[in-house]
């Protein structure tokens, strides 16, 4: 048990940039998952329609597996971000809701079926006009139980989206919106997980929302230090998503950074 444990907590194959602060207007949830210059991509879109086949046949196959399950969840995912439409992002992501609740029949307390489960939840809010604010109450339960379970699962990816959530869901009595939890959960991750350059930018994106100069002094610095140091360890093809996204959003709030010292 300790050994699956200890398996769960490491880095996720096939790492994608996920849950960057950015607010989708008509969409509550839109903020949550990526949607700009590096999901356009062909050679991305390849490498994640590859893996979306690959593992739906291998669920298919080994429906009691609970590892083809979660990751076939994962796979979903990644693969619905690059859907052209609302109709096949919701497929694509009811798939992965149906494959994580699956892991989750199969074993409750595994924490990468509560995590998966929450980001499809995200994928199909982005679908959604009427309805959203029950799906967020869904995902902020998957995302704590996840917590419980592995906060350490994608680099502390439970708490990185639960301070998103928080960040830019509207507040009471609207939505779960909150600054203080916001902070709470992004400044976790940063301690979890301090070497990952996604929870540096996600906490630094928000202590510039809020005009936190102090916190924004210090981020920028810990980030400008950290990105060469980063850029040697996560290397690779796998990565490759992940430095186009980093790099353009460092680019966009390093100019900030100074003007705000």
């Amino acid at each position: 048990m300790a050994r699956v444990a200890t398996l769960l907590s490491q880095p996720l194959t096939s790492p994608k940039p996920r849950f960057r602060a950015r607010l989708g207007i008509s969409v509550i949830l839109a903020f949550l998952l990526q949607a700009t210059v590096s999901i356009a991509s062909p050679l991305f879109a390849a490498r994640s329609e590859h893996a979306f086949l690959t593992n739906r046949s291998r669920f298919q196959i080994e429906k009691t597996n609970v590892l083809a399950a979660w990751q076939f969840g994962r796979a979903c995912f990644d693969w619905a971000e690059f859907a052209k439409t609302n109709k096949e992002r919701e497929a694509v992501a009811q798939e992965g809701i149906a494959a994580c609740s699956r892991a989750l029949v199969l074993r409750p307390d595994l924490a990468a079926g509560h995590y998966y489960l929450a980001l499809n939840l995200g994928q199909l809010a982005r679908t959604k006009t009427l309805g959203a604010l029950k799906i967020v109450l869904e995902m902020e339960r998957e995302l704590r139980a996840t917590i419980e379970l592995d906060a350490m699962v994608d680099y502390a990816g439970p708490h990185r989206s639960l301070g998103l959530l928080y960040l830019e869901a509207p507040g009471w009595p609207t939505s779960i919106g909150s600054r203080t939890k916001a902070r709470v959960h992004l400044e976790k991750a940063v301690e979890l997980s301090s070497d990952y350059p996604e929870n540096r930018l996600c906490l630094l994106e928000a202590c510039l929302k809020w005009n936190d100069k102090k916190s924004i002094e210090r981020e920028g610095k810990a980030l400008k230090e950290l990105l060469p140091r980063a850029r040697k360890i996560l290397a690779g093809d796998a990565w490759q998503e992940n430095w186009v996204d980093w790099d353009k959003r460092w680019s966009s709030v390093a100019k900030d950074v100074q003007t705000k010292r």
